[in-house]
Protein backbone atom coordinates (compact mmCIF):
# COMPACT_ATOMS: atom_id res chain seq x y z
CA UNK A 1 0.00 0.00 0.00
CA UNK A 2 0.93 3.62 -0.53
CA UNK A 3 0.70 5.16 2.95
CA UNK A 4 1.14 8.74 4.18
CA UNK A 5 2.07 9.15 7.84
CA UNK A 6 1.65 12.64 9.24
CA UNK A 7 4.12 12.61 12.12
CA UNK A 8 5.75 9.26 12.77
CA UNK A 9 9.19 10.42 13.90
CA UNK A 10 8.59 10.27 17.66
CA UNK A 11 7.64 7.77 20.37
CA UNK A 12 5.22 5.05 19.26
CA UNK A 13 4.98 6.58 15.79
CA UNK A 14 8.44 5.13 15.19
CA UNK A 15 7.24 1.64 16.13
CA UNK A 16 4.29 2.11 13.78
CA UNK A 17 6.36 3.21 10.79
CA UNK A 18 8.89 0.41 11.31
CA UNK A 19 6.05 -2.11 11.42
CA UNK A 20 4.60 -0.74 8.18
CA UNK A 21 8.02 -0.87 6.52
CA UNK A 22 8.50 -4.47 7.68
CA UNK A 23 5.16 -5.27 6.04
CA UNK A 24 6.52 -3.94 2.75
CA UNK A 25 4.42 -0.79 2.33
CA UNK A 26 5.53 2.38 0.54
CA UNK A 27 5.73 5.04 3.24
CA UNK A 28 5.81 8.81 2.98
CA UNK A 29 6.20 10.79 6.20
CA UNK A 30 5.02 14.39 6.48
CA UNK A 31 6.67 16.49 9.20
CA UNK A 32 8.12 19.94 9.78
CA UNK A 33 11.57 18.44 9.27
CA UNK A 34 12.67 19.61 12.71
CA UNK A 35 13.60 16.15 13.97
CA UNK A 36 16.01 13.73 12.30
CA UNK A 37 14.49 10.31 11.76
CA UNK A 38 16.26 6.99 11.41
CA UNK A 39 14.42 5.64 8.37
CA UNK A 40 17.08 6.55 5.82
CA UNK A 41 16.04 5.97 2.23
CA UNK A 42 13.27 3.56 3.22
CA UNK A 43 10.73 6.41 3.28
CA UNK A 44 9.86 9.45 1.22
CA UNK A 45 9.45 12.79 2.97
CA UNK A 46 7.20 15.83 2.71
CA UNK A 47 7.86 18.90 4.84
CA UNK A 48 4.90 20.94 6.06
CA UNK A 49 3.35 22.60 9.09
CA UNK A 50 0.49 20.46 10.37
CA UNK A 51 -1.23 23.45 11.99
CA UNK A 52 -1.17 25.69 8.89
CA UNK A 53 -3.94 25.35 6.30
CA UNK A 54 -1.93 26.63 3.33
CA UNK A 55 1.13 24.57 4.25
CA UNK A 56 -1.03 21.45 4.32
CA UNK A 57 -2.66 22.35 1.03
CA UNK A 58 0.62 23.11 -0.72
CA UNK A 59 2.29 19.99 0.63
CA UNK A 60 -0.49 17.49 -0.02
CA UNK A 61 -2.69 18.79 -2.85
CA UNK A 62 -3.00 16.59 -5.94
CA UNK A 63 -1.58 13.64 -3.99
CA UNK A 64 -3.43 10.41 -3.36
CA UNK A 65 -2.73 7.62 -0.89
CA UNK A 66 -4.33 4.32 -0.03
CA UNK A 67 -4.11 5.21 3.66
CA UNK A 68 -3.36 8.39 5.59
CA UNK A 69 -2.35 7.90 9.24
CA UNK A 70 -2.55 11.17 11.14
CA UNK A 71 -0.52 10.95 14.34
CA UNK A 72 -0.52 14.63 15.24
CA UNK A 73 -3.93 16.18 14.54
CA UNK A 74 -5.29 17.75 17.71
CA UNK A 75 -8.33 19.82 16.82
CA UNK A 76 -11.21 20.10 14.38
CA UNK A 77 -9.46 22.63 12.13
CA UNK A 78 -6.53 20.26 11.68
CA UNK A 79 -8.93 17.50 10.64
CA UNK A 80 -10.40 19.89 8.07
CA UNK A 81 -6.96 20.86 6.75
CA UNK A 82 -6.03 17.27 5.95
CA UNK A 83 -9.43 16.23 4.64
CA UNK A 84 -9.48 19.17 2.22
CA UNK A 85 -5.86 18.70 1.12
CA UNK A 86 -5.41 15.03 0.31
CA UNK A 87 -7.31 12.14 -1.23
CA UNK A 88 -7.19 8.71 0.38
CA UNK A 89 -9.17 5.49 0.65
CA UNK A 90 -8.80 5.39 4.43
CA UNK A 91 -7.95 7.94 7.11
CA UNK A 92 -6.70 6.78 10.52
CA UNK A 93 -6.72 9.44 13.21
CA UNK A 94 -4.75 9.18 16.46
CA UNK A 95 -7.40 10.13 18.99
CA UNK A 96 -7.34 9.51 22.75
CA UNK A 97 -9.41 8.08 25.58
CA UNK A 98 -9.38 11.68 26.83
CA UNK A 99 -12.48 12.15 24.65
CA UNK A 100 -14.50 10.22 27.22
CA UNK A 101 -16.11 12.79 29.48
CA UNK A 102 -16.53 10.29 32.31
CA UNK A 103 -14.23 7.29 32.13
CA UNK A 104 -15.14 4.27 34.23
CA UNK A 105 -14.41 0.58 34.44
CA UNK A 106 -15.08 -1.10 31.10
CA UNK A 107 -15.19 2.12 29.07
CA UNK A 108 -16.51 1.30 25.59
CA UNK A 109 -16.37 3.21 22.32
CA UNK A 110 -20.04 4.22 22.44
CA UNK A 111 -19.41 6.16 25.67
CA UNK A 112 -18.42 9.06 23.42
CA UNK A 113 -20.44 9.72 20.28
CA UNK A 114 -19.12 12.64 18.27
CA UNK A 115 -22.24 12.71 16.12
CA UNK A 116 -24.34 13.92 19.06
CA UNK A 117 -22.01 16.78 20.02
CA UNK A 118 -22.01 20.31 18.65
CA UNK A 119 -19.13 20.79 16.23
CA UNK A 120 -16.92 23.81 16.87
CA UNK A 121 -14.15 24.60 14.41
CA UNK A 122 -11.21 25.30 16.71
CA UNK A 123 -7.43 25.47 16.99
CA UNK A 124 -5.18 23.79 19.55
CA UNK A 125 -5.19 26.65 22.01
CA UNK A 126 -8.93 27.26 22.03
CA UNK A 127 -9.88 24.60 24.59
CA UNK A 128 -8.22 22.16 27.02
CA UNK A 129 -6.66 19.05 25.48
CA UNK A 130 -9.67 16.83 26.18
CA UNK A 131 -12.09 19.17 24.41
CA UNK A 132 -9.99 19.80 21.32
CA UNK A 133 -9.62 16.04 20.86
CA UNK A 134 -13.41 15.68 21.17
CA UNK A 135 -13.87 18.40 18.57
CA UNK A 136 -11.43 16.67 16.24
CA UNK A 137 -13.51 13.51 16.42
CA UNK A 138 -16.68 15.54 16.17
CA UNK A 139 -15.47 16.89 12.80
CA UNK A 140 -15.08 13.32 11.57
CA UNK A 141 -18.47 12.22 12.89
CA UNK A 142 -20.44 15.22 11.58
CA UNK A 143 -18.56 16.78 8.65
CA UNK A 144 -16.79 13.79 7.13
CA UNK A 145 -19.22 11.00 7.89
CA UNK A 146 -19.01 9.89 4.25
CA UNK A 147 -15.24 9.34 4.45
CA UNK A 148 -13.70 6.01 5.43
CA UNK A 149 -12.09 6.90 8.76
CA UNK A 150 -10.98 5.30 12.03
CA UNK A 151 -10.36 7.13 15.31
CA UNK A 152 -7.95 5.16 17.54
CA UNK A 153 -8.36 5.84 21.26
CA UNK A 154 -5.48 5.03 23.60
CA UNK A 155 -5.08 5.68 27.32
CA UNK A 156 -1.61 6.60 28.67
CA UNK A 157 1.11 5.25 26.37
CA UNK A 158 4.22 4.24 28.29
CA UNK A 159 7.49 2.49 27.56
CA UNK A 160 11.25 2.83 27.79
CA UNK A 161 11.06 5.47 25.05
CA UNK A 162 8.34 7.56 26.74
CA UNK A 163 9.47 11.16 26.33
CA UNK A 164 6.81 12.41 28.78
CA UNK A 165 8.60 10.61 31.65
CA UNK A 166 5.34 10.44 33.61
CA UNK A 167 5.92 7.00 35.07
CA UNK A 168 9.58 7.84 35.64
CA UNK A 169 8.37 10.77 37.77
CA UNK A 170 7.08 8.38 40.43
CA UNK A 171 10.17 6.18 40.44
CA UNK A 172 12.53 9.13 40.68
CA UNK A 173 10.57 10.88 43.43
CA UNK A 174 10.35 7.71 45.51
CA UNK A 175 14.02 6.83 45.19
CA UNK A 176 15.24 10.38 45.83
CA UNK A 177 12.79 11.02 48.69
CA UNK A 178 11.24 13.97 46.88
CA UNK A 179 7.75 14.80 48.22
CA UNK A 180 4.96 14.37 45.71
CA UNK A 181 1.27 15.16 45.81
CA UNK A 182 -0.80 12.20 44.63
CA UNK A 183 -4.57 12.61 44.80
CA UNK A 184 -5.67 9.24 43.42
CA UNK A 185 -3.48 6.57 45.02
CA UNK A 186 -6.07 3.81 44.74
CA UNK A 187 -7.47 4.58 41.30
CA UNK A 188 -7.09 1.61 38.99
CA UNK A 189 -5.96 2.86 35.57
CA UNK A 190 -5.17 1.44 32.13
CA UNK A 191 -2.10 1.85 29.95
CA UNK A 192 -0.70 0.65 26.64
CA UNK A 193 2.94 -0.12 25.83
CA UNK A 194 4.49 2.10 23.15
CA UNK A 195 5.55 -0.66 20.75
CA UNK A 196 2.08 -2.21 20.92
CA UNK A 197 0.46 1.17 20.30
CA UNK A 198 2.44 1.46 17.09
CA UNK A 199 1.72 -2.09 15.97
CA UNK A 200 -2.01 -1.76 16.48
CA UNK A 201 -2.23 1.32 14.27
CA UNK A 202 -0.29 -0.53 11.57
CA UNK A 203 -2.62 -3.51 12.01
CA UNK A 204 -5.68 -1.37 11.20
CA UNK A 205 -4.68 -0.22 7.71
CA UNK A 206 -6.62 -2.95 5.89
CA UNK A 207 -9.26 -3.93 8.43
CA UNK A 208 -12.96 -3.68 7.65
CA UNK A 209 -13.94 -1.16 10.29
CA UNK A 210 -15.08 2.45 10.51
CA UNK A 211 -15.52 4.81 13.43
CA UNK A 212 -13.88 4.75 16.85
CA UNK A 213 -11.86 1.89 18.32
CA UNK A 214 -10.15 1.48 21.67
CA UNK A 215 -6.68 0.13 22.27
CA UNK A 216 -5.22 -0.74 25.67
CA UNK A 217 -3.26 -3.41 27.47
CA UNK A 218 -5.44 -5.86 29.36
CA UNK A 219 -5.89 -5.07 33.04
CA UNK A 220 -5.22 -2.09 35.30
CA UNK A 221 -2.87 -0.99 38.07
CA UNK A 222 -3.06 1.69 40.76
CA UNK A 223 -0.47 4.29 41.67
CA UNK A 224 -0.36 2.73 45.14
CA UNK A 225 0.67 -0.62 43.63
CA UNK A 226 3.35 1.09 41.58
CA UNK A 227 4.69 2.93 44.61
CA UNK A 228 4.70 -0.18 46.80
CA UNK A 229 6.61 -2.13 44.15
CA UNK A 230 9.30 0.54 43.83
CA UNK A 231 9.57 0.86 47.61
CA UNK A 232 10.04 -2.90 48.00
CA UNK A 233 12.60 -3.12 45.18
CA UNK A 234 14.68 -0.16 46.32
CA UNK A 235 14.25 -0.09 50.09
CA UNK A 236 13.12 3.54 49.90
CA UNK A 237 9.91 5.16 51.07
CA UNK A 238 7.64 7.44 49.09
CA UNK A 239 6.86 10.82 50.63
CA UNK A 240 3.24 11.66 49.85
CA UNK A 241 2.39 15.24 50.76
CA UNK A 242 -0.09 17.83 49.54
CA UNK A 243 2.85 20.25 49.60
CA UNK A 244 4.84 18.05 47.22
CA UNK A 245 5.12 18.31 43.45
CA UNK A 246 1.89 17.40 41.70
CA UNK A 247 2.06 13.89 40.22
CA UNK A 248 1.42 13.38 36.48
CA UNK A 249 -1.74 11.25 36.73
CA UNK A 250 -3.53 13.35 39.33
CA UNK A 251 -7.26 13.71 38.81
CA UNK A 252 -7.57 10.57 36.71
CA UNK A 253 -10.52 8.45 37.88
CA UNK A 254 -10.83 4.69 38.27
CA UNK A 255 -11.17 3.27 34.74
CA UNK A 256 -10.43 0.47 32.34
CA UNK A 257 -10.67 0.38 28.56
CA UNK A 258 -12.79 -2.21 26.77
CA UNK A 259 -10.95 -3.62 23.71
CA UNK A 260 -13.47 -6.23 22.53
CA UNK A 261 -13.90 -4.41 19.24
CA UNK A 262 -10.19 -4.72 18.48
CA UNK A 263 -10.15 -8.36 19.60
CA UNK A 264 -12.96 -9.19 17.17
CA UNK A 265 -10.70 -7.92 14.39
CA UNK A 266 -8.01 -10.37 15.50
CA UNK A 267 -5.72 -8.16 17.58
CA UNK A 268 -4.93 -9.30 21.10
CA UNK A 269 -3.34 -6.81 23.46
CA UNK A 270 -0.77 -7.80 26.05
CA UNK A 271 -1.56 -8.17 29.74
CA UNK A 272 -0.42 -5.10 31.68
CA UNK A 273 0.80 -7.10 34.67
CA UNK A 274 3.10 -9.11 32.38
CA UNK A 275 5.30 -6.12 31.51
CA UNK A 276 4.67 -3.14 33.80
CA UNK A 277 7.06 -4.36 36.52
CA UNK A 278 9.84 -4.95 34.01
CA UNK A 279 9.38 -1.35 32.87
CA UNK A 280 9.55 -0.17 36.49
CA UNK A 281 12.77 -2.17 36.93
CA UNK A 282 14.18 -0.37 33.89
CA UNK A 283 13.36 3.02 35.43
CA UNK A 284 14.83 1.97 38.76
CA UNK A 285 18.12 1.15 37.04
CA UNK A 286 17.92 4.42 35.14
CA UNK A 287 17.60 6.43 38.34
CA UNK A 288 20.43 4.48 39.95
Amino acid sequence: MNILVIGGTKFFGIHMVNELLDQGHDITIATRGMKTDGYGDRVQRIFLDRTDKMSMKNGLSQKRYDVVIDKIAYCSNEIKYVMEAVECDRYIYMSSTAVYESMHMNTVESDFDGSSKELIWCDRGDFPYEEIKRQAECALWKKYVDRNWIAVRYPFVIGKDDYTKRLLFYVEHIMKSIPMNVDNLNAQMGYIRSDEAGKFMAFLIDKDIRGAINGSSEGTISIREIIEYVEKKTGTKAIISKKGEDAPYNGVPVYSINTKKAELLGFRFSVLQDWIYELLDYYIKLVN
